[in-house]
């Protein structure tokens, strides 16, 4: 069995955090954030769900989601002629870079030795363009995406399953993430969890969690650059 891994979160960790990302889809195609918002709850809750639990499940495709999606947006005045809500995450991850501190601390995390991984609630169709936002840190060891397991965040079940995926139990799991109620869960299932906030904040408390290993010390003496 593996002694550690560090599961990075993707969205608002690898990438840039989501208000940032619904102010650069408005720049896009002209939807406010705060309309995009409410469609995805509507949707959601239509469907008895988070707002994007049935894409992140792999319930739903792509298509059929960005069809409501559209619908509920069209009723409620938006226009609508620069988006292309059927084709969402082209749209969604066009032109977007990752958060280079946190990929640069995965990349220096596995060069020191570390094995990294992915835990990520996500979508199926959007895996060609997030792909390549993390791909600058060098590669992941293991992946696991909600929408190939078919359990999401904070089901307890995909700890297990990142465990299993992984080959470590789970005093050897740290996860760090954006969404307080995943964190709550990991440390729940016995991982140790870092709730990002900010770029530095991470790194610091990354370092601290690693403090007796060259990487804790590189990560928490990094972590004003971000």
């Amino acid at each position: 069995m593996r002694d550690t891994v560090i599961w990075f979160d993707f969205g608002g960790v690898l990438s840039p955090s989501p208000a940032e990302l619904f102010a650069a889809y408005e720049r896009k195609t002209g939807i406010p954030p705060r309309q995009l918002a409410a469609a995805l709850r509507e949707v959601g809750r239509a469907w008895g769900e988070d707002p994007l639990a049935a894409l992140e499940l792999g319930r739903v495709t792509e298509a059929h989601w960005g069809r409501e999606i559209s619908r509920v947006l069209a009723a409620a005045g938006v226009d609508l002629s620069r988006a292309r809500l059927e084709n969402f995450g082209a749209q969604w991850f066009e032109g977007v870079h990752g958060n280079a501190a946190m990929l640069g601390a995965a990349r220096r995390l596995r060069r020191d030795g570390h094995l990294i991984g992915v835990l990520s609630n996500n979508v199926r169709e959007w895996e060609p363009y997030w792909q390549p936002i993390i791909a600058p840190a060098g590669g992941f060891d293991v992946i696991v995406d909600s929408c190939r397991v078919g359990v999401r965040k904070p089901d307890p079940r995909i700890y297990r399953l990142a465990e299993e995926a992984a080959g470590t139990g789970a005093a050897g799991s740290v996860l760090i993430d954006d969404v307080a109620e995943n964190v709550e869960a990991a440390l729940a299932a016995g991982w140790r969890a870092i709730h990002f906030r900010a770029t530095g904040q991470a790194l610091e408390d990354l370092g601290a969690l690693l403090g007796g290993s060259r990487t804790g010390g590189t990560l928490a003496a990094d972590r004003d650059q971000g």
